[in-house]
Protein backbone atom coordinates (compact mmCIF):
# COMPACT_ATOMS: atom_id res chain seq x y z
CA UNK A 1 0.00 0.00 0.00
CA UNK A 2 1.55 3.33 -1.46
CA UNK A 3 2.02 6.46 1.01
CA UNK A 4 -0.22 8.35 -0.72
CA UNK A 5 -2.83 5.67 0.23
CA UNK A 6 -2.01 5.31 3.29
CA UNK A 7 -2.18 8.97 4.27
CA UNK A 8 -5.27 10.07 2.49
CA UNK A 9 -7.81 6.58 2.53
CA UNK A 10 -9.81 6.37 6.10
CA UNK A 11 -8.00 4.74 9.22
CA UNK A 12 -11.21 2.62 9.71
CA UNK A 13 -11.27 1.00 6.65
CA UNK A 14 -7.33 0.90 7.16
CA UNK A 15 -7.77 -1.03 10.49
CA UNK A 16 -9.78 -3.53 9.06
CA UNK A 17 -6.96 -4.93 7.21
CA UNK A 18 -3.83 -4.85 9.75
CA UNK A 19 -2.29 -7.93 11.63
CA UNK A 20 -4.01 -7.18 14.77
CA UNK A 21 -7.37 -6.65 12.94
CA UNK A 22 -6.86 -10.06 11.67
CA UNK A 23 -5.79 -11.98 14.84
CA UNK A 24 -8.17 -10.47 16.51
CA UNK A 25 -10.76 -12.35 14.10
CA UNK A 26 -9.14 -15.30 14.93
CA UNK A 27 -9.07 -15.49 18.50
CA UNK A 28 -12.83 -14.86 18.42
CA UNK A 29 -13.30 -17.92 15.66
CA UNK A 30 -11.18 -20.11 17.85
CA UNK A 31 -13.44 -19.13 20.94
CA UNK A 32 -16.69 -19.09 19.40
CA UNK A 33 -15.96 -23.03 18.12
CA UNK A 34 -14.55 -23.71 21.54
CA UNK A 35 -17.82 -22.75 23.32
CA UNK A 36 -19.52 -24.37 20.55
CA UNK A 37 -17.26 -27.94 21.38
CA UNK A 38 -18.54 -27.29 25.09
CA UNK A 39 -22.40 -27.20 23.77
CA UNK A 40 -21.07 -30.24 22.13
CA UNK A 41 -20.14 -32.41 25.26
CA UNK A 42 -16.79 -32.27 23.72
CA UNK A 43 -14.53 -29.98 25.77
CA UNK A 44 -14.93 -29.75 28.94
CA UNK A 45 -16.72 -26.47 30.54
CA UNK A 46 -13.24 -25.75 33.23
CA UNK A 47 -11.03 -26.47 30.03
CA UNK A 48 -12.77 -23.59 28.24
CA UNK A 49 -12.35 -21.03 30.46
CA UNK A 50 -9.01 -21.22 31.11
CA UNK A 51 -9.06 -21.40 26.94
CA UNK A 52 -10.95 -18.25 27.42
CA UNK A 53 -8.59 -16.23 30.08
CA UNK A 54 -5.70 -17.17 27.24
CA UNK A 55 -8.10 -14.94 24.92
CA UNK A 56 -8.79 -12.54 26.85
CA UNK A 57 -5.24 -11.49 27.73
CA UNK A 58 -4.27 -11.34 23.89
CA UNK A 59 -7.70 -9.85 22.95
CA UNK A 60 -6.16 -7.17 25.51
CA UNK A 61 -2.39 -7.06 23.76
CA UNK A 62 -2.98 -7.19 20.18
CA UNK A 63 0.22 -5.75 19.45
CA UNK A 64 1.67 -8.38 21.41
CA UNK A 65 -0.05 -10.73 20.04
CA UNK A 66 0.75 -10.21 16.20
CA UNK A 67 4.84 -9.76 17.47
CA UNK A 68 4.74 -13.17 18.91
CA UNK A 69 3.06 -14.92 16.06
CA UNK A 70 5.51 -13.35 14.20
CA UNK A 71 8.53 -14.42 15.68
CA UNK A 72 7.11 -17.85 16.44
CA UNK A 73 6.19 -18.07 12.43
CA UNK A 74 10.00 -17.31 11.19
CA UNK A 75 10.82 -20.93 12.40
CA UNK A 76 7.61 -22.33 12.02
CA UNK A 77 7.24 -21.31 8.74
CA UNK A 78 3.35 -21.39 9.34
CA UNK A 79 1.28 -18.35 9.75
CA UNK A 80 -1.49 -19.92 11.64
CA UNK A 81 0.64 -22.38 13.63
CA UNK A 82 2.62 -19.29 14.89
CA UNK A 83 -0.73 -17.92 16.14
CA UNK A 84 -1.98 -20.98 17.86
CA UNK A 85 1.16 -21.72 19.51
CA UNK A 86 1.05 -17.93 21.08
CA UNK A 87 -2.37 -18.79 22.76
CA UNK A 88 -1.06 -21.83 24.08
CA UNK A 89 1.64 -20.39 25.74
CA UNK A 90 -0.20 -17.91 27.69
CA UNK A 91 -3.05 -20.64 28.40
CA UNK A 92 -0.33 -22.21 29.97
CA UNK A 93 -2.44 -25.33 31.00
CA UNK A 94 -3.26 -29.05 29.31
CA UNK A 95 -6.30 -27.21 27.78
CA UNK A 96 -4.69 -25.71 25.47
CA UNK A 97 -5.12 -29.02 23.46
CA UNK A 98 -8.50 -28.15 22.91
CA UNK A 99 -7.46 -24.75 21.07
CA UNK A 100 -8.05 -25.18 17.36
CA UNK A 101 -9.76 -28.65 18.04
CA UNK A 102 -10.60 -30.21 14.56
CA UNK A 103 -10.21 -27.16 12.61
CA UNK A 104 -8.12 -26.25 9.46
CA UNK A 105 -5.78 -23.45 8.81
CA UNK A 106 -8.34 -22.06 5.90
CA UNK A 107 -11.39 -22.45 8.32
CA UNK A 108 -10.03 -19.80 10.02
CA UNK A 109 -8.30 -17.55 7.85
CA UNK A 110 -11.41 -18.24 5.51
CA UNK A 111 -14.13 -16.99 7.70
CA UNK A 112 -11.74 -14.08 8.59
CA UNK A 113 -11.93 -12.95 5.15
CA UNK A 114 -15.63 -13.44 5.40
CA UNK A 115 -15.59 -10.61 8.08
CA UNK A 116 -13.37 -8.80 6.86
CA UNK A 117 -14.81 -8.20 3.53
CA UNK A 118 -18.41 -7.29 5.07
CA UNK A 119 -16.57 -4.55 7.43
CA UNK A 120 -14.97 -3.19 3.95
CA UNK A 121 -18.21 -3.12 2.24
CA UNK A 122 -19.97 -1.55 5.33
CA UNK A 123 -17.85 1.08 4.68
CA UNK A 124 -17.86 1.56 1.12
CA UNK A 125 -21.78 0.94 1.48
CA UNK A 126 -21.48 4.66 3.90
CA UNK A 127 -19.19 5.90 1.12
CA UNK A 128 -21.26 5.53 -1.61
CA UNK A 129 -24.40 7.08 0.55
CA UNK A 130 -21.97 10.41 0.98
CA UNK A 131 -21.56 10.69 -2.64
CA UNK A 132 -24.86 10.65 -3.49
CA UNK A 133 -26.48 13.55 -1.92
CA UNK A 134 -23.27 15.44 -3.08
CA UNK A 135 -24.45 14.41 -7.05
CA UNK A 136 -28.10 14.98 -5.88
CA UNK A 137 -27.14 18.87 -5.58
CA UNK A 138 -25.21 19.23 -7.85
CA UNK A 139 -27.86 17.85 -10.28
CA UNK A 140 -30.56 20.09 -9.16
CA UNK A 141 -27.78 23.28 -9.15
CA UNK A 142 -27.24 22.92 -12.78
CA UNK A 143 -30.91 21.24 -13.86
CA UNK A 144 -31.59 23.24 -16.77
CA UNK A 145 -28.07 24.62 -17.45
CA UNK A 146 -27.47 24.27 -20.90
CA UNK A 147 -24.37 22.41 -22.57
CA UNK A 148 -23.88 20.64 -25.69
CA UNK A 149 -24.59 16.44 -25.71
CA UNK A 150 -21.56 14.98 -27.60
CA UNK A 151 -21.35 11.62 -29.13
CA UNK A 152 -18.03 10.45 -31.20
CA UNK A 153 -16.49 13.79 -29.07
CA UNK A 154 -18.62 15.79 -31.85
CA UNK A 155 -21.08 17.75 -31.16
CA UNK A 156 -25.02 15.74 -31.18
CA UNK A 157 -27.96 18.01 -29.57
CA UNK A 158 -28.31 20.06 -26.27
CA UNK A 159 -28.51 18.29 -23.06
CA UNK A 160 -28.05 19.97 -19.62
CA UNK A 161 -25.43 19.70 -17.26
CA UNK A 162 -27.76 18.76 -14.74
CA UNK A 163 -28.98 15.99 -16.64
CA UNK A 164 -25.34 14.88 -16.79
CA UNK A 165 -24.96 14.78 -13.17
CA UNK A 166 -28.07 12.96 -12.91
CA UNK A 167 -27.06 10.21 -15.34
CA UNK A 168 -24.30 10.26 -12.52
CA UNK A 169 -26.65 10.02 -9.81
CA UNK A 170 -28.21 6.83 -11.21
CA UNK A 171 -24.36 4.69 -12.07
CA UNK A 172 -23.22 5.60 -8.35
CA UNK A 173 -26.96 4.41 -7.30
CA UNK A 174 -26.29 0.65 -9.01
CA UNK A 175 -22.98 0.85 -7.56
CA UNK A 176 -24.43 0.87 -3.87
CA UNK A 177 -27.06 -1.78 -5.20
CA UNK A 178 -23.77 -3.96 -6.41
CA UNK A 179 -21.53 -3.34 -3.19
CA UNK A 180 -24.54 -4.36 -0.96
CA UNK A 181 -25.45 -7.53 -2.59
CA UNK A 182 -21.57 -8.49 -3.00
CA UNK A 183 -21.79 -7.98 0.60
CA UNK A 184 -24.40 -10.67 1.11
CA UNK A 185 -22.63 -12.85 -1.34
CA UNK A 186 -18.96 -12.45 0.44
CA UNK A 187 -20.56 -12.61 4.38
CA UNK A 188 -19.77 -16.42 4.49
CA UNK A 189 -17.75 -18.69 6.43
CA UNK A 190 -16.51 -22.49 6.91
CA UNK A 191 -15.47 -24.84 9.48
CA UNK A 192 -15.64 -27.69 7.89
CA UNK A 193 -12.36 -29.32 8.12
CA UNK A 194 -9.32 -30.44 5.71
CA UNK A 195 -11.31 -31.20 2.76
CA UNK A 196 -14.59 -29.98 4.11
CA UNK A 197 -16.36 -32.70 5.00
CA UNK A 198 -16.89 -32.30 8.73
CA UNK A 199 -15.64 -35.41 9.53
CA UNK A 200 -13.88 -33.81 12.70
CA UNK A 201 -16.01 -31.38 13.58
CA UNK A 202 -20.01 -31.34 14.10
CA UNK A 203 -22.07 -29.16 11.28
CA UNK A 204 -23.54 -27.76 14.59
CA UNK A 205 -20.12 -25.77 15.40
CA UNK A 206 -19.84 -24.42 12.47
CA UNK A 207 -23.21 -22.97 11.96
CA UNK A 208 -22.91 -21.81 15.65
CA UNK A 209 -19.70 -19.61 14.95
CA UNK A 210 -20.88 -18.41 11.77
CA UNK A 211 -24.27 -17.25 13.30
CA UNK A 212 -22.01 -15.34 15.75
CA UNK A 213 -20.14 -13.51 13.18
CA UNK A 214 -23.13 -12.36 10.88
CA UNK A 215 -22.38 -14.63 8.48
CA UNK A 216 -23.84 -17.81 6.36
CA UNK A 217 -21.60 -21.35 6.47
CA UNK A 218 -20.72 -22.55 3.31
CA UNK A 219 -23.28 -25.11 2.17
CA UNK A 220 -20.48 -27.00 1.01
CA UNK A 221 -17.01 -26.51 0.73
CA UNK A 222 -13.53 -27.85 0.09
CA UNK A 223 -10.81 -26.72 2.26
CA UNK A 224 -11.25 -23.38 1.32
CA UNK A 225 -14.51 -21.29 0.40
CA UNK A 226 -15.12 -21.28 -3.59
CA UNK A 227 -12.46 -18.18 -4.71
CA UNK A 228 -15.44 -17.59 -6.90
CA UNK A 229 -17.46 -15.84 -4.05
CA UNK A 230 -14.28 -13.81 -3.52
CA UNK A 231 -13.57 -13.14 -7.28
CA UNK A 232 -17.40 -11.95 -7.68
CA UNK A 233 -16.47 -9.44 -4.47
CA UNK A 234 -13.19 -7.85 -6.57
CA UNK A 235 -15.09 -7.82 -9.71
CA UNK A 236 -17.86 -5.76 -7.85
CA UNK A 237 -15.05 -3.25 -7.04
CA UNK A 238 -13.84 -3.29 -10.37
CA UNK A 239 -17.31 -2.11 -11.61
CA UNK A 240 -17.61 0.65 -8.87
CA UNK A 241 -14.19 1.63 -9.65
CA UNK A 242 -14.94 1.55 -13.81
CA UNK A 243 -17.68 3.91 -13.07
CA UNK A 244 -15.53 6.42 -10.86
CA UNK A 245 -13.11 5.98 -14.15
CA UNK A 246 -15.77 6.73 -16.71
CA UNK A 247 -16.66 10.14 -14.54
CA UNK A 248 -13.30 10.66 -14.34
CA UNK A 249 -12.69 10.97 -17.92
CA UNK A 250 -15.92 13.01 -18.77
CA UNK A 251 -14.41 15.79 -16.54
CA UNK A 252 -10.93 15.12 -17.81
CA UNK A 253 -11.77 15.86 -21.13
CA UNK A 254 -14.65 18.75 -19.30
CA UNK A 255 -11.49 20.52 -18.25
CA UNK A 256 -9.35 20.55 -21.51
CA UNK A 257 -8.40 23.76 -22.08
CA UNK A 258 -10.92 24.19 -25.79
CA UNK A 259 -13.70 23.20 -24.04
CA UNK A 260 -13.59 24.10 -19.94
CA UNK A 261 -16.89 23.16 -19.25
CA UNK A 262 -16.05 22.44 -15.81
CA UNK A 263 -12.35 21.80 -13.55
CA UNK A 264 -11.46 20.39 -10.55
CA UNK A 265 -11.09 23.27 -7.87
CA UNK A 266 -7.14 24.86 -8.09
CA UNK A 267 -7.13 25.36 -3.99
CA UNK A 268 -4.83 28.49 -3.10
CA UNK A 269 -1.43 27.66 -3.36
CA UNK A 270 -1.27 24.74 -5.53
CA UNK A 271 0.93 24.28 -8.23
CA UNK A 272 0.43 22.58 -11.69
CA UNK A 273 3.40 22.29 -13.51
CA UNK A 274 7.48 22.52 -12.75
CA UNK A 275 7.62 24.32 -15.85
CA UNK A 276 4.83 26.25 -16.79
CA UNK A 277 3.48 28.25 -14.21
CA UNK A 278 -0.09 28.81 -16.16
CA UNK A 279 -0.79 25.31 -15.41
CA UNK A 280 -3.71 24.32 -13.86
CA UNK A 281 -4.37 20.34 -14.57
CA UNK A 282 -6.58 17.92 -14.14
CA UNK A 283 -4.27 15.57 -11.85
CA UNK A 284 -7.10 14.10 -9.01
CA UNK A 285 -9.08 12.52 -12.17
CA UNK A 286 -6.03 11.61 -13.67
CA UNK A 287 -5.38 9.65 -10.52
CA UNK A 288 -8.49 8.04 -10.27
CA UNK A 289 -8.23 7.06 -13.82
CA UNK A 290 -4.95 5.45 -13.15
CA UNK A 291 -6.13 3.68 -9.60
CA UNK A 292 -9.31 2.23 -11.36
CA UNK A 293 -6.85 0.63 -13.55
CA UNK A 294 -5.04 -1.37 -10.05
CA UNK A 295 -8.87 -1.97 -8.86
CA UNK A 296 -9.41 -3.85 -12.50
CA UNK A 297 -5.63 -5.46 -12.54
CA UNK A 298 -6.97 -7.12 -8.81
CA UNK A 299 -9.81 -8.19 -10.10
CA UNK A 300 -8.40 -10.48 -13.37
CA UNK A 301 -5.69 -11.76 -9.85
CA UNK A 302 -9.12 -12.75 -8.02
CA UNK A 303 -10.31 -14.74 -11.56
CA UNK A 304 -7.32 -16.60 -11.70
CA UNK A 305 -7.16 -17.62 -7.51
CA UNK A 306 -10.75 -19.54 -8.56
CA UNK A 307 -8.99 -23.12 -10.43
CA UNK A 308 -6.87 -24.57 -7.59
CA UNK A 309 -5.99 -27.77 -7.41
CA UNK A 310 -8.33 -30.47 -6.39
CA UNK A 311 -9.44 -29.58 -2.57
CA UNK A 312 -7.34 -26.60 -2.15
CA UNK A 313 -3.43 -26.01 -2.84
CA UNK A 314 -2.04 -21.98 -1.81
CA UNK A 315 -1.66 -20.41 -4.99
CA UNK A 316 -4.33 -17.76 -4.24
CA UNK A 317 -2.96 -17.28 -0.88
CA UNK A 318 0.18 -14.22 -1.33
CA UNK A 319 -2.42 -12.81 -3.83
CA UNK A 320 -5.03 -12.49 -1.05
CA UNK A 321 -2.33 -10.90 0.97
CA UNK A 322 -2.38 -7.87 -1.42
CA UNK A 323 -5.41 -7.65 -3.46
CA UNK A 324 -7.59 -7.71 -0.55
CA UNK A 325 -6.77 -4.94 1.19
CA UNK A 326 -5.44 -3.05 -1.44
CA UNK A 327 -9.04 -2.82 -3.37
CA UNK A 328 -10.96 -2.30 -0.33
CA UNK A 329 -8.63 0.28 0.90
CA UNK A 330 -8.00 1.91 -2.89
CA UNK A 331 -11.87 2.30 -3.34
CA UNK A 332 -12.50 3.57 -0.14
CA UNK A 333 -9.91 6.34 -1.12
CA UNK A 334 -11.34 6.81 -4.63
CA UNK A 335 -14.80 7.26 -3.33
CA UNK A 336 -13.93 9.74 -0.64
CA UNK A 337 -11.68 11.56 -3.29
CA UNK A 338 -14.41 11.15 -6.18
CA UNK A 339 -17.50 13.25 -3.36
CA UNK A 340 -14.86 16.00 -2.97
CA UNK A 341 -14.24 16.40 -6.13
CA UNK A 342 -17.72 16.98 -6.83
CA UNK A 343 -18.31 19.01 -3.96
CA UNK A 344 -15.99 21.40 -5.26
CA UNK A 345 -16.57 21.04 -8.79
CA UNK A 346 -16.07 24.25 -10.46
CA UNK A 347 -18.66 24.81 -13.33
CA UNK A 348 -18.65 27.03 -16.37
CA UNK A 349 -21.98 27.82 -17.75
CA UNK A 350 -20.91 30.54 -19.88
CA UNK A 351 -18.82 28.70 -21.28
CA UNK A 352 -21.13 25.51 -22.00
CA UNK A 353 -23.61 28.45 -23.83
CA UNK A 354 -19.96 29.48 -25.69
CA UNK A 355 -19.22 25.78 -27.34
CA UNK A 356 -23.16 25.50 -27.85
CA UNK A 357 -23.07 27.92 -30.20
CA UNK A 358 -19.68 26.28 -32.12
CA UNK A 359 -22.30 24.20 -33.54
CA UNK A 360 -24.08 27.09 -35.24
CA UNK A 361 -27.70 25.65 -34.87
CA UNK A 362 -26.65 22.28 -36.37
CA UNK A 363 -27.82 20.72 -33.45
CA UNK A 364 -31.42 21.27 -34.30
CA UNK A 365 -30.61 18.85 -37.36
CA UNK A 366 -32.80 16.03 -36.19
CA UNK A 367 -35.64 18.35 -34.86
CA UNK A 368 -36.57 19.88 -38.72
CA UNK A 369 -35.63 16.22 -39.93
CA UNK A 370 -38.49 15.13 -38.07
CA UNK A 371 -40.80 17.86 -38.36
CA UNK A 372 -40.01 17.52 -42.49
CA UNK A 373 -41.33 13.94 -42.18
CA UNK A 374 -44.62 14.89 -40.46
CA UNK A 375 -45.06 17.71 -43.34
CA UNK A 376 -45.10 14.45 -45.83
CA UNK A 377 -41.62 14.33 -46.94
CA UNK A 378 -39.80 11.03 -47.34
CA UNK A 379 -37.13 10.42 -44.26
CA UNK A 380 -34.83 10.32 -47.43
CA UNK A 381 -36.07 13.70 -48.71
CA UNK A 382 -36.00 15.16 -45.46
CA UNK A 383 -32.89 14.04 -44.81
CA UNK A 384 -30.77 15.09 -47.58
CA UNK A 385 -32.63 18.64 -47.25
CA UNK A 386 -31.25 18.60 -43.82
CA UNK A 387 -27.75 17.59 -44.12
CA UNK A 388 -27.24 19.88 -47.60
CA UNK A 389 -27.92 22.68 -45.19
CA UNK A 390 -25.55 21.72 -42.14
CA UNK A 391 -22.63 21.41 -44.82
CA UNK A 392 -23.61 24.50 -46.83
CA UNK A 393 -23.50 26.38 -42.82
CA UNK A 394 -19.92 24.92 -42.14
CA UNK A 395 -18.89 25.96 -45.87
CA UNK A 396 -19.78 29.44 -44.85
CA UNK A 397 -18.34 28.97 -41.32
CA UNK A 398 -14.68 28.23 -43.32
CA UNK A 399 -14.93 30.75 -45.79
CA UNK A 400 -14.87 33.25 -42.39
CA UNK A 401 -17.95 34.85 -42.56
CA UNK A 402 -19.87 35.62 -39.32
CA UNK A 403 -23.19 34.77 -40.94
CA UNK A 404 -22.76 31.43 -40.64
CA UNK A 405 -26.42 30.00 -39.42
CA UNK A 406 -28.19 26.52 -39.71
CA UNK A 407 -31.78 27.86 -39.39
CA UNK A 408 -31.30 30.76 -41.39
CA UNK A 409 -29.74 28.78 -43.90
CA UNK A 410 -32.81 25.74 -43.36
CA UNK A 411 -35.03 29.30 -43.85
CA UNK A 412 -33.32 30.62 -47.21
CA UNK A 413 -33.97 26.91 -48.73
CA UNK A 414 -37.39 26.90 -50.50
CA UNK A 415 -38.25 23.56 -50.28
CA UNK A 416 -37.92 23.89 -46.26
CA UNK A 417 -39.29 27.45 -46.14
CA UNK A 418 -42.55 26.24 -47.72
CA UNK A 419 -43.22 23.53 -45.09
CA UNK A 420 -43.19 26.31 -42.24
CA UNK A 421 -45.22 29.08 -41.09
CA UNK A 422 -43.77 32.34 -40.23
CA UNK A 423 -41.90 31.71 -36.75
CA UNK A 424 -42.87 27.90 -36.50
CA UNK A 425 -39.05 26.82 -37.47
CA UNK A 426 -37.50 29.61 -34.77
CA UNK A 427 -39.95 27.77 -32.28
CA UNK A 428 -38.95 24.12 -33.04
CA UNK A 429 -35.49 24.99 -33.06
CA UNK A 430 -35.31 25.92 -29.32
CA UNK A 431 -33.79 24.70 -26.01
CA UNK A 432 -36.98 24.52 -24.66
CA UNK A 433 -38.12 21.72 -27.18
CA UNK A 434 -35.38 19.83 -26.13
CA UNK A 435 -35.65 20.26 -22.33
CA UNK A 436 -39.16 20.00 -21.89
CA UNK A 437 -39.01 16.27 -20.56
CA UNK A 438 -36.14 17.41 -17.93
CA UNK A 439 -38.74 17.59 -15.38
CA UNK A 440 -39.89 14.25 -15.82
CA UNK A 441 -36.71 12.75 -15.98
CA UNK A 442 -35.40 14.13 -12.67
CA UNK A 443 -38.70 13.02 -11.27
CA UNK A 444 -38.60 9.23 -12.83
CA UNK A 445 -34.67 9.26 -11.03
CA UNK A 446 -36.43 10.69 -7.30
CA UNK A 447 -34.30 13.37 -7.58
Amino acid sequence: MGPMIQRYSRPEMRAIWTDENKLKIWLQIELLASEALVKEGVVPAKDFQKIKAGCDKWFADLPGLVARQRELEKTLNHDVIGFTTAVAEVINDNASRWFHFGLTSSDVGDTCYGVQMMQSADILVADLKKLLPVIDRRAKEHKFTPCIGRSHGIHGEPTTFGLKMALMHDEFGRALDRLERARQVVAIGKLSGAVGTSAHLSPRVESYVCKKLGLRPAPIATQVVQRDIHAEFQITLALVAASIERWAVEFRHLQRTEVLEAEEAFTVGQKGSSAMPHKRNPITWERLTGLARVIRGNAMASLENVALWHERDISHSSVERIIFPDSCTLLDYMIGLLTRLMDGLVVYPANMKKNLSLSLGMWNSQTVLLALIKKGLTREAAYKICQDAAMKTWEVKHAGRDDADFVEQLKATPEVAKHFKKGELEALCSLDFHFKEVNNRFKKLGL
